[in-house]
């Protein structure tokens, strides 16, 4: 039995070893910033937006406004194959005349320019502007996004190995204390009651270390999948060891940047400007509007009978027009209601979306807050648990402390550090959100 449960215990540890220690090795240590710039580069949801922002910068032109004339050239060939018969009033005779064939050949160049149409042009390309600039809102919203979840995850990654250290030095302790009941047993101080039930929790704290391989394996190929690396499955050592949150933010400062920078906002108050400037070329429509056209073109005509075989025309034609749009049947009344009533809807939604910012901003804030204290408090906590355990276990060796005693210590010193790293890790997480919210997530790159 004895050599059975070593076995296990060996194949064990050198499983872990294996998955962990020997891949990385020769891997690149990692730190955020770097994890950061890799993913700003490589993630597809990124690349997609940045592309999505070109097509809003390169549609701000004067041209797509329409301020610039528009130049055609065109040229054409027809022909016409009739049969003709023809009868004379004087004397009734009738000619007949089959398959005759006439052709035209034209070409020409013309130009159209709408000088004035009541300031829709220059609202277009106002609203071109707008959206140029909200292409980069977009993309700005989208790297924060990015910037938050990865983070995040970096984080969780490095939680999850400090749980797996944890959970390694538990089954350390295990190991220790089947070694002293192995030892107590073999001299008959302790019954095989005590063994077997040493070797249960043993067992169990090395199936919790195998679980949690797993746990850092998903962790680990999420980091990876956000990174957009080909070999999402590939070893990752990153430089962080704990997880340390910023304790200097400050609820005023936050605020006030909230309502400044914050993404959500400034692309709500560019759809109110949008709003206004729909609006403004919809009642461009109460004015009248002047157009200007010539062209330069040249004709054949080629006829098979007549006076004449062949007729050529060359010259330049030009013109101007001036109209006024009388009735239209209510239509620009009604768009102008609608687009005053979007202008509101834009405002309303920006109030609401500042509310709701602010809701949040406090949520967050008292999250932060009081996980700052749980922090201190599980530090405490934590060294409470480690003296209580060093009691414990130096009480078993004596033979004054049960086993089961030994194990609630144990247990007490886990669940103690699985607290104070997830007070870390829940700190952390309200202070990304923070970053976020405030528009200042981008210096996790600084």
């Amino acid at each position: 039995m004895k050599k059975r449960f070593s076995i296990i215990f060996q194949t064990i540890v050198f499983t872990l070893s294996f998955l962990v220690s020997i891949p990385m090795s020769a891997q690149e240590i990692l730190d955020l910033k770097h994890c950061l710039e890799i993913g700003l580069k490589q993630n597809y949801d990124i690349r997609i937006v940045r592309n999505e922002q070109k097509i809003s910068d390169n549609n701000y032109t004067t041209g797509n406004a329409g301020y610039l004339p528009t130049i055609d050239l065109s040229a054409g060939y027809s022909g016409t194959l009739n049969n003709i018969e023809q009868k004379s009033a004087a004397t009734g005779e009738t000619v007949k005349n089959n398959g005759i064939d006439n052709q035209t050949l034209n070409a020409g160049v013309n130009l159209n320019w709408t000088v004035f149409d009541g300031f829709q042009i220059q609202a277009k390309y106002e609203k071109l502007k707008e959206l140029k600039q909200m292409g980069e809102l977009n993309t700005r919203l989208a790297i924060e996004d990015f910037i938050s979840g990865l983070t995040s995850e970096y984080y969780n990654y490095v939680r999850q190995n400090i749980r797996l250290a944890n959970l390694k030095y538990a089954v350390s302790l295990s190991k220790e204390r089947v070694r002293i009941v192995e030892a107590r047993y073999n001299i008959g101080s302790m019954s095989r009651l005590d063994l077997q039930q040493a070797r249960v929790d043993f067992n169990t704290d090395s199936s919790n270390l195998i679980k949690q391989q797993e746990v850092l394996y998903s962790s680990r190929i999420t980091l990876n999948q956000l990174m957009a690396l080909d070999n999402v499955s590939q070893m990752l050592l990153v430089a962080d060891s704990v997880i340390i949150p910023d304790k200097t933010l400050q609820e005023t400062d936050l605020s006030e940047k909230t309502m400044l920078y914050n993404s959500l906002l400034l692309i709500s108050e560019k759809n109110k400007r949008i709003s206004e400037l729909d609006y403004k070329a919809v009642k461009s429509r109460n004015f009248p509007y002047l157009k200007l056209n010539a062209g330069y073109g040249y004709t054949q005509n080629m006829y098979e009978m007549g006076t004449y075989d062949r007729q050529k025309t060359m010259g330049l034609n030009y013109g101007i027009t001036l109209g006024f749009n009388i009735f239209d049947g209510f239509n620009r009344k009604r768009e102008q209601k609608n687009a005053t009533l979007q202008i509101q809807n834009q405002e309303l939604q920006y109030k609401q979306i500042e509310l709701g910012l602010k809701a949040n901003l406090a949520n967050i804030w008292m999250a932060y807050e009081n996980n700052l204290d749980l922090l201190n408090l599980e530090k405490e906590n934590l060294e409470t648990a480690r003296e209580n355990y060093d009691i414990a276990i130096e009480r078993y060796k004596l033979g004054e402390l049960s086993g089961i005693e030994l194990r609630e210590a144990q247990n007490s010193l886990l669940e103690a550090e699985e607290r104070l790293l997830l007070a870390s890790y829940n700190t952390k997480l309200c202070e990304i959100s923070l970053m976020q919210i405030s528009g200042q997530i981008t210096g996790y790159l600084e």
